[in-house]
């Protein structure tokens, strides 16, 4: 489909459902997801932010272009490593695409290899895009498949792409990501919760795509999972805005990473669950991606920050954000991160 992003860069197996599912407000898309609706049979309001937040990411982009750039050369390694230089990049839609870009031009400045790219779309509860699967097969060798994401939260999504990846015997259910402070994946760039920017903004720095949408009315048998593109926001695309400041910092020698926490993350968003009396895991939202997002598509009840980060620069937009709106920060010990979003329960309102 349609993006603001190049061909060379990423092919996006995705159908374009543009004009064809209107957008809803995030309290009304709230209620019907606690009510049982599947997220992804919906598409939130996209927006530009304000301006203090947007002041804000681009703060956030100075100070961390580089860390992020640090995190992309070692997760590059790491895969030459481990899989040599055939590989195919499938980046998980939406945060994933960033990072298989960034993969991709670090790979062809180091290695001089040219990793083909694609993203599909995977979600929880409804699996992998088995017909985007389906092409990439007739194309490429199941052993050359390497999905990639931009970070992990808890780890849903890894155990999504596990429980899928049982139907393709020779397709390893590995998960690249730029960062794991779950740690739940030894291919990652850093299991530290470092601010990745792209984090920070919606469809503006995501090649002005959507997050990918599956309803049966509008996504046939043999069609891929849908996006919308955005063209309206277009004056506000950022998407190779933030590649190139990432690509500006890469360094062809990478500082070591700094050692995992023990333990898994999923098991500290239970005891986080357990603490503020949340009955569904998936309301808790760990780490500065996953909390990002609660304030951008989601209704948030509390945002969690561990005490030693109170003032960190990583969590600056985290706080601007819940400021305006107006969301309560409170201090809570957290080991493998720096914040948690944690959703409210409509029926509470």
């Amino acid at each position: 489909m349609k993006s603001s992003y190049n061909r060379e860069d990423v092919i996006l197996l995705l159908k374009d459902i543009t004009g064809r599912v209107a957008p809803q407000p995030t309290e009304e898309r709230e209620r019907l997801i606690q009510a049982g609706r599947h997220y992804c049979e919906m598409l939130p309001i996209e927006y530009v932010p304000s301006l203090r937040y947007m002041e804000a990411y681009q703060a956030a982009l100075r100070e961390f272009a580089r860390p992020t750039a640090a995190a992309v050369g070692r997760l590059a390694d790491l895969i030459l490593e481990r899989r040599g230089t055939d590989v195919t990049l499938v980046s998980l839609a939406r945060a994933g695409i960033p990072a298989g870009i960034l993969l991709k031009r670090y790979a062809r400045r180091k290695y001089g290899v040219d990793w083909p790219h694609y993203a599909i779309s995977i979600i929880r509860g409804k699996g992998i895009d088995r017909n985007a699967m389906r092409f990439l097969l007739e194309k490429h060798g199941p052993r050359q498949l390497l999905f990639v994401d931009g970070w992990i939260g808890k780890g849903a999504i890894l155990k999504e792409l596990r429980k899928e990846m049982a139907d393709y015997k020779e397709v390893s259910a590995e998960l690249a990501a730029l960062a794991d402070p779950a740690n739940s994946t030894d291919l990652c760039g850093t299991h530290e919760d470092i601010l990745i920017p792209s984090a920070c903004l919606n469809c503006t720095v995501s090649g002005l795509i959507s997050r990918t949408f599956f309803r049966r009315d509008i996504i046939g048998e043999h069609d891929f999972h849908g996006a919308v593109y955005y063209a309206e926001l277009a004056q506000s695309d950022l998407s190779y805005a933030f590649i190139d400041a990432i690509e500006a910092e890469f360094s062809m020698k990478n500082p070591p990473a700094a050692p995992a926490v023990k333990g898994r993350g999923e098991e500290e968003a239970a005891r986080i669950a357990k603490a503020f009396g949340v009955s569904d895991i998936n309301f808790i939202k760990p780490g500065i991606g996953e909390a990002t997002r609660v304030l951008l598509r989601r209704v948030p009840w509390k945002i969690l920050i561990d005490g030693r980060f109170a003032h960190d620069s990583a969590l600056s937009h985290l706080k601007r954000l819940a400021q305006e709106k107006q969301v309560p920060i409170v201090q809570y010990p957290l080991s493998h991160y720096k914040a948690c979003g944690i959703i409210r329960k409509m029926a509470d309102m």
